[in-house]
């Protein structure tokens, strides 16, 4: 049985540390399995994104910092074979940074980005996640963390399911 996560996050700035929400979405088989969304408080004030995701700093200032966020999602990537997301580089490199300040190591996971997926697949151009998901008539609330990690996990299904890997 194949497992994987998707995993999307909204960061508060420009800052790589400056996670404000994450999702993990786990898929067993053909099927999401388990999930989990959680605001974080990042580490500065600095909101410069909230016009994108909603999310202000009164909203995760009594939130948990990174380190006790991750550590309650890690049981979620138990078994996986890989961690997806949409333009992966980013998440990627939110998720080794936050891991970084918090002095963990990152999950030794390859990732697979869903950006490059819907190209390859689909031919879709641009392949941002709204088009890849009206393409694929996945419902998508765009910037919520747990929808996006969700369409994310269904793209790589569906794109399973096209025979692509």
């Amino acid at each position: 049985m194949s497992i994987f996560v998707a995993i999307d996050f909204e960061t508060a700035s420009r800052a790589q540390d400056s996670a404000c929400a994450l999702a993990v979405v786990r898929v067993e088989g053909a099927k999401i399995a388990a999930q989990s969304h959680r605001l974080i408080r990042p580490p500065s004030r600095l909101f410069e994104f909230t016009h994108i995701h909603g999310i202000t700093w009164q909203d995760v200032e009594r939130e948990a910092p990174f380190a006790e966020v991750w550590r309650s999602m890690l049981p979620l990537l138990e078994g996986a074979e890989f961690i997806a997301a949409h333009n992966a580089s980013f998440d990627a490199g939110v998720l080794a940074q936050c891991c970084a300040d918090a002095g963990m190591a990152p999950p030794a996971l390859p990732y697979r980005c869903t950006v490059q997926l819907a190209r390859r697949t689909w031919k879709l151009h641009p392949a941002r996640l709204p088009d890849v998901c009206r393409h694929l008539k996945i419902p998508l609330n765009h910037h919520d963390a747990l929808s996006d990690a969700s369409a994310c996990a269904q793209i790589v299904l569906a794109a399973q399911t096209s025979g692509e890997q």
